[in-house]
């Protein structure tokens, strides 16, 4: 796999992690990083457990092997998900792509903390919601999708909808449903108040 700019990173298809026990619980704990004083996430959220959490996390943060996963919308810009797994220096990159071109531009980046301008929750939505009508690779599945881009979220307001999507995308994804709405509610907070966007920034997708 080659992607403009990361041609010297061991790249592979990750989509097929997805499935396994530990990916999500694995994937938002790099999410939240070393933050002080907010409370990390327990893989008992994601229905989870420890055992696979640690295991999955050494597949997913392998330097060996950079894990993409792709998720292409429509006719118009997708995003690519790359585990940059530089030894001691590990981040999670979120690279929007256009179709018919091979460049990919920096969107967000997380090196033990968010940086880029992201995306508002319905940007959010709307590119989770329109995958592309033809066969093509990547992830397909509008929650697993709403997960993958969630780290994205660049604003510091979302909508009264935005809980109660959270939640069935977690419950899609194996969350136990009891607690489900208060692991939303707790993932939207804290990246609501690490939030950069400027309102008067434009969006990525349209060109700003």
């Amino acid at each position: 796999m080659l992607i403009q700019g990361y041609e010297d990173g061991p790249l592979v298809a990750g989509e097929s992690l997805m499935t396994r026990p530990g990916f999500w619980s694995s994937y938002f704990l790099q999410v939240y990083g070393d933050d002080p004083g907010d409370t990390r996430p327990d893989p008992e959220w994601f229905g989870d457990d420890a055992a696979d959490t640690d295991a999955l996390s050494e597949v997913l943060f392998d330097p060996a092997r950079w894990p993409v996963f792709r998720v292409p919308a429509g006719d118009g810009p997708g995003v690519v998900v790359i585990c940059r797994n530089l030894p001691g220096e590990y981040g999670i990159d979120h690279l929007l792509t256009r179709p018919g071109r091979s460049d990919a531009g920096q969107v967000a980046s997380r090196d033990g903390g968010f940086s880029g301008t992201g995306l508002t929750w319905d940007e959010l939505v709307r590119l989770a919601d329109t995958p592309p009508s033809a066969v093509t690779e990547g992830v397909e599945d509008p929650p697993a999708r709403l997960l993958l881009l969630l780290p994205l979220l660049g604003s510091a307001e979302v909508p009264e909808s935005a809980k109660p999507r959270l939640r069935a995308a977690l419950v899609s994804a194996g969350a136990p449903r009891d607690a489900a709405s208060a692991t939303a509610e707790h993932m939207l907070t804290h990246l609501t108040d690490r939030s950069l966007h400027d309102p008067a920034w434009g969006s990525p997708l349209s060109g700003g």
